[in-house]
């Protein structure tokens, strides 16, 4: 009976790790309609979040139904809970992929990013690529100093987001409020979307150590 239970702990875990490539899948893509723009792939990250939102509810449900038939109690337990959270935050990440989408599918044929903000954009999309890539391998081996690394690797975003803002908010800025609106939007989403892998990057601290990692 425990090595079953282990079993299906193992599962869980390995489809935490699938829905996180499938979120940094579904940036990426994101992305490259945006830029592009691309009318198409942007349909494709649309329709694909229907099978991140899929895979939380399944995970949410297996969760809870081991919890009930198992009774655990220590690691497994804190396993188990943490497991929910990050399913939560997974989901919202994938949320964040699909508001850029749908950006890019509101502004098609036209691309919604000014000239003078492209390679910012360029920029938000390399780093959240890289730390929802880290976030998958840290989930997968609980590397704790990695974990801690995400953190730090979310500052880059932080500026990315500030330069944006700044761009926006400079007297030279000719695009109007509408544009101004949109981006100010999508800078949020690359931003909100590592700040949630940042989140579940202290929740494998904890799962790993039994301590919360306080905020810097």
């Amino acid at each position: 009976m425990r090595d079953a239970f282990h079993d299906e702990l193992d599962a869980i875990g390995l489809s935490l790790i699938k829905m996180a490539q499938l979120v940094q899948g579904a940036m990426d893509d994101a992305t490259k309609a945006l830029l592009g723009p691309d009318l198409e792939l942007a349909e494709k990250v649309i329709a694909a979040d229907d099978a991140i939102d899929f895979m939380q509810h399944d995970l949410d449900a297996r969760t809870i139904d081991l919890m009930a038939r198992q009774q655990p109690v220590a690691s497994d337990l804190r396993t188990l809970v943490t497991s929910l959270r990050m399913s939560a935050d997974l989901e919202r990440m994938g949320d964040m992929a699909h508001h850029v989408a749908k950006q890019a599918r509101i502004r098609y044929p036209n691309r919604s990013v000014p000239e003078e903000l492209v390679k910012t954009i360029e920029e938000m999309g390399r780093v959240a690529h890289e730390i929802i890539g880290k976030l998958a391998s840290v989930m997968e081996t609980r590397d704790l100093d990695r974990a801690v690394e995400i953190a730090d690797d979310d500052d880059e975003m932080d500026k990315l987001h500030r330069d944006l803002i700044a761009v926006i908010l400079d007297d030279n800025w000719q695009h109007g409020a509408e544009v101004a609106i949109d981006m100010t939007l999508l800078g949020r989403y690359y931003e909100r979307c590592c700040d949630h892998a940042v989140s579940i990057s202290r929740r494998v601290y904890y799962l790993v150590t039994g301590e919360y990692r306080s905020e810097k």
